[in-house]
């Protein structure tokens, strides 16, 4: 199964960090926190990501055409005209598609812009700047035993987000986007789509969070997985400096590979 991830958008919170380089190049540790999201996927069997890119989408691209020669051992030979030789690597079976979405492309868009690339299958999704220490099988069976359009990662927060009235079998009754909230469920991303998630996005300006989730809410199609657990989106610089404590003091929850 394939994994989106939207990485497009200008990162305006954390300007600090990305008036040089799109949100999800941003480090924790050595690493862009792109990098940390694919590692949770990859540890379960899921390698193939296409990435919606936007702003300064290019760093992202240079990033993955170098990211081989990155985590390789390579002899350069100035005498034979500038000639690399690699040794060994140490790279993840990944196969990346780089899929260019748009510079003021809303979120809906960029997943409607890559409906190519997906095909006539269900498929995951999350946003380029969020970590958590999600079981992703499990979210799968929570996706498939439930048998609704779309599931979304419900998550708790402090407050900052949108939020979610979920009934009793699970289903996301409402869906309220960026509001005053009161420290109950909130969208987490990590997202399962079934491919008829398509219908429900127009085009360019069709934000997901918007239209698509409350009209799939509306329609009894939204399901929440509940995530109690860590979950921690890069907003901030304040956001970015404890996700880099985190990591540095080796307790990093979304750290579950070795």
């Amino acid at each position: 199964m394939k994994v989106v991830i939207l990485a497009g958008g200008y990162g305006t919170r954390i300007s600090e960090e990305s008036y040089l380089k799109p949100k999800p190049m941003i480090e924790i540790g050595e690493y862009p926190i792109i990098w940390h999201i694919m590692k949770l996927y990859s540890i379960y069997g899921f390698n193939e990501f296409i990435i919606c890119l936007g702003y300064k989408g290019y760093k992202i691209k240079e990033y993955f055409l170098n990211y081989y020669l990155y985590k390789s051992d390579v002899t350069v030979d100035f005498c034979v005209g500038n000639q690399h030789i690699i040794h060994n690597h140490n790279t993840e079976p990944w196969r990346v598609t780089l899929a260019e979405t748009g510079l003021e492309t809303m979120t809906g868009g960029r997943i409607k812009r890559i409906e190519q690339y997906i095909g006539n299958e269900p498929f995951m999704a999350t946003y380029g700047d969020g970590v958590a220490n999600i079981d992703i099988p499990e979210l799968m069976e929570f996706h498939k035993a439930q048998g609704r359009l779309a599931t979304l990662t419900a998550t708790r927060t402090a407050g900052r987000f949108g939020s979610l009235k979920i009934t009793e079998n699970d289903a996301v009754e409402s869906f309220r986007e960026k509001v005053v909230g009161d420290g109950g469920w909130v969208n987490g991303g990590f997202f399962v789509f079934q491919p008829e998630i398509f219908d429900y996005i127009e085009g360019d300006k069709t934000v997901l969070e918007r239209e698509p989730l409350e009209n799939l809410a509306l329609a009894g199609q939204l399901s929440a997985y509940k995530h109690p657990d860590f979950w921690q989106p890069m907003d901030t610089l304040r956001d970015k400096n404890d996700l880099e404590e985190l990591w540095k003091s080796n307790k990093a929850p979304w750290k579950l590979w070795t």
